[in-house]
């Protein structure tokens, strides 16, 4: 493996011109993984209700879901750079308002919460539409969608490592401003390096060619791809629940860290174990194959019996994890208008954003009935039926609607 997958994922990041926009965005996306959760400590220090911190996180939220795409519009419409700069500077500058100049009691708090997420740097949609407007080979790309989802899976699991890091010599006060920053800065990096020669950008809409409030999603197959996207991402959130209900039924919350951790690091191994021969086969006929083992390793928990037959299963059955996230890029990429990739590439984030919230929401109140193994059967229930939505949109997938895009200066 020293010679496969690692060895060419360092040679395209260390790529020249690549690495630059490559690891900006990676600094750029530090807040994205725990944002909410600092806040829900931030306003905990500051005396606040548990209700009140959850309030304020779930505004947070409201923000991201709601600007998001309206934010991505306007990358597509006007360019990164002014977007990424303007967003870079408010969206640290926001969030220090909150931390430091409104507390619990101050009506303020969730408003400015609101507007720090619809600030949020967009430096996931915009890295992932420039991976498909770089320079590059085709199987160069889905390495770099492979990157993409193998990252994911790093900074979910680091991002709030470095969080309780922070705290260690400190405040949660001082540590949400402290990544607020890191990721500003990340965004201001991101605007102003430049981009390789070669590099497509959007093409311009014709001259009387209406803007549609769908944007990307009046494309049927970028429609059904977030359709699937968000009936794949509600195990996740079953399982979110079931996991720990699980741990807790076998007597030692205390190991819940630790089964988690067996899922991200499942999906991590098999990204890297799996994902050398990906390209053999053409990704609309790929993806559905990935999405029925997603499934099937969503019924291995089922089996378990104690929280170490649960690890296992977890790191066994997340492996076609991050292939299917990696999948599910490259496809936004070439059925997406090219000149809407930024708010297609938002879309489907917010598609499994609200497929984990509604599988979340559906797991706290099945628990109770059906309990942990119940929770988990729905999960796997639920996946199958979104490898079937995947089967079936299989042609539908395989229609490449890109617009050409002209080079960039």
């Amino acid at each position: 493996m020293s010679n496969g997958l690692p060895r060419r994922f360092l040679e395209l990041l260390t790529r020249r011109h690549v690495a630059g926009p490559a690891w900006w965005s990676v600094v750029a996306r530090m807040p994205v993984y725990l944002m909410s959760l600092a806040m829900v400590l931030v306003v905990r220090e500051q005396g606040g209700s548990y209700a009140r911190a959850g309030l304020v996180a779930a505004l947070y939220t409201v923000g991201m879901a709601v600007g998001g795409p309206l934010i991505a519009r306007y990358v597509d419409r006007r360019g990164r750079r002014p977007v990424l700069v303007a967003t870079g500077l408010l969206y640290p500058s926001a969030l220090a308002v909150l931390v430091w100049a409104t507390g619990p009691d101050d009506g303020a708090q969730p408003v400015v919460a609101a507007v720090a997420g619809v600030a949020l740097p967009p430096a996931n949609a915009c890295m992932r539409s420039l991976w498909a407007r770089l320079p590059l080979r085709d199987d160069e790309r889905e390495i770099a969608y492979l990157w993409e989802a193998l990252l994911t899976e790093v900074l979910v699991i680091g991002a709030p490592l470095m969080l309780a890091a922070l705290m260690i010599t400190g405040s949660a006060s001082l540590a949400l401003t402290t990544v607020a920053t890191i990721g500003g800065v990340g965004a201001l990096g991101l605007a102003l390096t430049r981009l390789p020669a070669g590099t497509a950008a959007a093409s311009p809409r014709p001259d009387g060619v209406p803007h549609s409030l769908l944007g990307p999603l009046r494309e049927p197959a970028m429609l059904a791809l977030t359709g699937v996207m968000a009936v794949c991402a509600v195990p996740i959130g079953l399982m979110t629940l079931a996991i720990p209900a699980f741990v807790d039924a076998h007597g030692s919350p205390g190991s819940t860290g630790v089964v988690y951790a067996c899922w991200g690091v499942g999906s991590a191994v098999g990204a890297l174990w799996l994902g050398r021969s990906q390209s053999e086969v053409a990704v609309h006929r790929r993806f559905p194959r990935l999405v029925l083992a997603y499934a099937v390793g969503t019924a291995l928990p089922l089996l378990a019996v104690s929280e170490l037959t649960l690890g296992v299963a977890l790191a066994v059955g997340s492996a076609p994890l991050a292939l299917v996230s990696a999948s599910e890029m490259t496809l936004v990429s070439t059925v997406a208008d090219g000149r809407l990739l930024t708010e297609a590439f938002t879309w489907a984030s917010l598609a499994t954003v609200v497929g984990d919230a509604v599988g979340q929401q559906a797991g706290g109140l099945l628990m109770e009935p059906v309990g942990p193994h119940g929770v988990f059967a729905a999960a796997t229930g639920v996946a199958l039926a979104g490898a079937a939505l995947a089967f079936a949109c299989r042609g539908l997938l395989g229609s490449r609607t890109t617009v050409p895009a002209r080079c960039a200066a």
